[in-house]
């Protein structure tokens, strides 16, 4: 008995090595470009054309070399340690959408299909850093998606009061008012859209609206890159320090 778990032990590290070995990582890279490549090109093709009938011969191959690959992962790294990564757990939910019938109430989901494309993250390190700074910057985010949200609520509900007898299609109620202040935060169309024909009605309109895109387009914009950045350099700092201790 103890030589057979010494046995499967020997076998699982050989796997191990194997899966997280460079030309295997490069080649599922190569394959997640690849595939990339024909998911897009499937949108420009007649799905009677022979073309169409190679690209997706292509994506099923891909999609099963996927789930050899999410197979030997499982097998060598054990179930415990391959759920505790999140990257794991996103190329398994990937993969297992990609397994979705293409027919059927689901058939929609088959779109998110180009998520695949994502799985080149976990290959680029910079790029993975700044996506795990705004995945532990969440918190913080969310904190200001609150204020932002009591701010568009009150702002909502004065633009309604003051603005919703007179442009009803725009503040007759607060859903309306919501959405109208939301195109002004993003400063699309909104002064000669929305802004300046209510202050052909109420001249003192932009004592409003300009504190406002002040503190919901320009404030609250600095407040989420300001989290960001901290939050980059607090994952950044314990990565410099083990460096300057590791220097002689």
């Amino acid at each position: 008995m103890p030589t057979e778990t010494a046995a499967t032990t020997t076998w699982r590290q050989g796997l191990n090595r194997f899966v997280d070995s460079a030309p295997f990582q490069n080649t599922v890279l190569a394959v997640i470009v690849l595939n990339a490549i024909t998911i897009g090109l499937e949108t420009a093709v007649d799905h009677d054309s022979s073309l169409y009938g190679v690209l997706h011969l292509i994506d099923t191959v891909a999609v099963a070399i996927f789930v050899v690959e999410i197979t030997l992962k499982l097998v060598a790294y054990g179930p415990r340690r391959f759920f505790s990564n999140g990257w794991n757990v996103f190329d398994l939910l990937v993969t297992a959408i990609a397994l979705i019938p293409a027919s059927g109430p689901l058939s929609v989901l088959r779109a998110l299909r180009v998520l695949r494309v994502l799985r080149v993250i976990r290959f680029l390190p910079q790029v993975r850093r700044v996506v795990d700074a705004l995945l532990h910057s969440l918190p913080g985010i969310a904190a200001i998606a609150v204020l932002m949200s009591i701010i568009f609520y009150v702002a909502a509900v004065m633009a309604t009061v003051m603005f919703g007898e007179q442009f009803p299609d725009w503040f007759g109620d607060i859903g309306k008012s919501l959405y109208s202040l939301f195109q002004i935060m993003t400063l699309e169309s909104w002064s000669m859209g929305i802004v300046r024909p209510v202050m052909q009605e109420a001249p003192w309109a932009w004592a409003f609206f300009i504190p406002f895109i002040l503190v919901s387009a320009f404030t609250t914009l600095n407040l989420f890159i300001a989290v960001i950045v901290d939050t980059m350099q607090t994952l950044r700092e314990p990565v410099v320090a083990n460096d300057e201790g590791s220097r002689p």
